[in-house]
């Protein structure tokens, strides 16, 4: 399903960033052409600015922070988004944005709320010292089952689960939902190859069997590989859909692993 069919920027954009990063100075239209797309690019091309300004335009509830119209982090984009135009098919049921940096926010205030919990729990312990403990009992269930659905979730340990990427994939399994509109910055950065291979699975589950579309922007060459993605390479411009195979960035790895000798003895010469 696609919901967002593409966006536009005027041609006659100001001289100022990030406008002058040139794949935004020389966009007009991008089309959005199948249930994932994928921004690929170096640092600096402009792929995550693109999509924050994009998240900044929907108004997408934000992961980890404030709802991206309101996140004083992206005010640098604030321009770019309001000469963005964006054309919705049909609206998703559910939608928001993420990025990756921000999901450790995420996991802190889950971790702190947890706690908070626990210390209403140790204050009604207490207070109701002597008491029957039907009362006792009664007093603690709101709390208890705030700290029940939050373990349930996301594992009884969210800080450590997050350090190896399980919880990581928890929230994506919790929060992703049918008919959805995603937009993630880089969410490859907590997760090992295994775990990207299994997020690959679920957004192109979630893709093809659940009506959801999934916009991108990742280093990742395991994500840059999810079958019937598009792939625009932001590198390149004009903008253009790209072979993933021909990115530079999957070259550069593939003759690495094939030949990492060769790389590592150029790296040592003086």
């Amino acid at each position: 399903m696609i919901y967002l069919t593409h966006i536009t920027l005027p041609s006659d954009k100001t001289a100022e960033w990030p406008f002058t990063i040139p794949a935004v100075a020389t966009l007009t239209r991008l089309a959005f052409c199948a249930p994932v797309t994928l921004l690929a690019g170096e640092n600096g091309s402009g792929k995550s600015t693109l999509l924050e300004a994009l998240a900044v335009r929907l108004k997408l509830p934000a992961v980890g922070r404030v709802d991206a119209g309101r996140d004083d982090t992206l005010a640098a984009v604030r321009p770019l988004a309001r000469a963005m135009g964006t054309v919705l098919a049909t609206r998703p049921r559910s939608r928001f944005f993420l990025r990756s940096e921000d999901f450790f926010n995420f996991v802190r205030n889950l971790s702190t709320e947890r706690e908070a919990m626990r210390e209403e729990l140790r204050r009604v312990r207490a207070e109701y010292a002597g008491r029957s403990t039907f009362a006792e009992n009664q007093a603690k269930m709101a709390y208890a089952g705030v700290i029940a659905d939050m373990e349930n979730r996301y594992g009884q340990d969210l800080l450590e689960a997050a350090s190896h990427g399980e919880s990581f994939l928890r929230l994506f399994e919790e929060r992703i939902v049918p008919r959805g509109l995603y937009l993630l910055d880089e969410p490859e950065a907590p997760l090992s190859p295994l775990r990207q291979m299994a997020l690959l699975a679920l957004i192109r589950r979630m893709a093809n069997e659940e009506e959801c579309q999934f916009i991108i922007a990742t280093h990742s060459p395991i994500l840059l590989a999810t079958p019937g993605a598009i792939v625009y390479d932001l590198d390149r411009t004009p903008l253009a859909p790209a072979d993933w195979k021909e990115l530079p960035g999957i070259s550069l790895m593939r003759d690495f692993l094939e030949r990492p000798e060769s790389f590592l003895r150029h790296l040592e010469e003086p």
